[in-house]
């Protein structure tokens, strides 16, 4: 049966359907309504999940990631600001090798200050060791935090999973899904095997230690490495499980209308729904564009992505996010990606765009096509530009005539 929900209700309901033991929760905009739907059935009874307000998000991460290390089943959720209150901590139970699901709910980071989305907030936490699943519909919200747990709560990775949605654009707008029957997820996602995570009184056992040296430090880190590496394995079998259960493939890497395509948009999020309408319009006019969406963002799926988009000419990555003094951090993974690959793409063009829910319109796609079409046809790569029209900048320079005005009075 399908139902009309916002990404927010499908997130609560990926952590309700996976039968969750335990959730510490810190309300931020625009990710507050994932844990008003959870206390609301925890108050009415309707789920088992034992839910703990937090003083924070650093307490709150650190409350997951203890929890996980007991053996339950874990969840929470955060955004922006909050992500990044909590982000020492990230790292701590990544290198616990706690698994459970963080579900973030993009939003630009100040300042100035916005609640609008883009990606820079869950892009700081690229490092963390946490694996990350990019959501672009509310459906793949739902099944990614299914998915998440798989991948989390695998022997071989045994890491926790960030599940990103943009705010605002999939976290209150209301998409219909079809929401996996209790049974069905439980086919999918039987109880937490934890194997030899366990906290017992009775039995005392240690899980580490506070301080190594070099050598051992280097050992421990690397075989996070290699867990997140296994991922990519992992989530093929996972997804491919999924897949026959519910009718629904996921893949690492999505592609549409990108066989032949000349240029290849490429992006992650919820825009790479306007992406989708933008490459079938430039088809209608002849123009042989096509999409390539990163699902899986760590691990990195190299490999799939270089098969994706190898054969065409030119490639327009667009980030919806901005590392400063450098450009798109998207780009920067798929230029270190294609480095040493025969037959790459003549040209790979930066376009920054989205920053703070910025809209990214039809216009801008077309001139993204043609910027990249030239490049490759005249090997020249423009810089790293930020999408932006002229109407924008001319009201910018306005407001900024007005304030010079304002200025001068003050001074008299």
């Amino acid at each position: 049966m399908r139902e009309l929900m916002t990404g927010n209700m499908a997130a609560a309901w990926g952590m309700r359907l996976a039968e969750v033991d335990y959730l510490p929760a810190f309300p931020i905009t625009p990710q507050t309504e994932i844990i008003e739907t959870v206390a609301r059935w925890v108050a009415d009874g309707e789920v088992k999940t034992r839910m703990v307000t937090m003083d924070s998000e650093h307490s709150m991460v650190t409350a997951a990631g203890s929890a996980a290390a007991t053996g339950i089943r874990v969840f929470t959720a955060t955004s922006s600001q909050g992500l990044l209150y909590g982000m020492e901590m990230l790292y701590a139970v990544a290198g616990w090798r706690a698994p459970f699901v963080l579900v973030n709910v993009s939003r630009a980071l100040s300042s100035p200050v916005t609640l609008e989305p883009d990606h820079n907030d869950v892009l700081a936490a690229r490092d963390s060791g946490f694996l990350q699943l990019h959501c672009a519909t509310c459906q793949e919200v739902v099944d990614g935090v299914l998915l998440a747990y798989r991948l989390a709560e695998d022997k071989h990775v045994r890491l926790p999973v960030i599940v990103n949605l943009d705010g605002y654009y999939l976290s209150f707008t209301r998409e219909p899904l079809v929401l996996p029957t209790l049974e069905m997820a439980r086919s999918f996602l039987p109880s937490f095997d934890s194997g030899t995570i366990r906290f017992r009184g009775h039995q005392p056992l240690s899980q580490g230690v506070a301080v190594l040296g070099g050598s051992q430090y280097s050992y421990f880190r690397y075989q996070c490495h290699l867990a997140a590496m296994n991922g990519l394995d992992v989530f093929a079998e996972v997804a491919a499980q999924f897949g026959e259960l519910t009718g629904r493939h996921y893949q690492a890497v999505n592609a549409y209308r990108h066989e032949d395509a000349e240029v290849i948009f490429v992006m992650m999020g919820s825009f790479s729904g306007k992406a989708r309408v933008a490459v079938d319009h430039l088809r209608k006019k002849g123009l042989k564009a096509g999409l390539v969406r990163l699902f899986l963002l760590r691990p990195f799926p190299e490999n799939d992505l270089v098969d994706s988009i190898c054969h065409c000419r030119g490639v327009a990555v667009i980030d919806q996010n901005i590392s400063m003094g450098k450009g798109g951090v998207l780009y920067g993974e798929i230029a270190s990606a294609l480095y040493n690959r025969k037959g790459k793409p003549e040209a790979l063009v930066n376009f920054i765009g989205g920053l703070g829910g910025r809209d990214i319109t039809s216009d801008e796609f077309f001139e993204m096509f043609k910027i990249t079409a030239q490049a490759a046809a005249d090997g020249r790569v423009p810089s790293p530009r930020l999408l932006y029209s002229r109407d924008e900048y001319g009201r910018m320079q306005g407001l900024r005539a007005m304030a010079g005005a304002e200025g001068k009075r003050d001074d008299r």
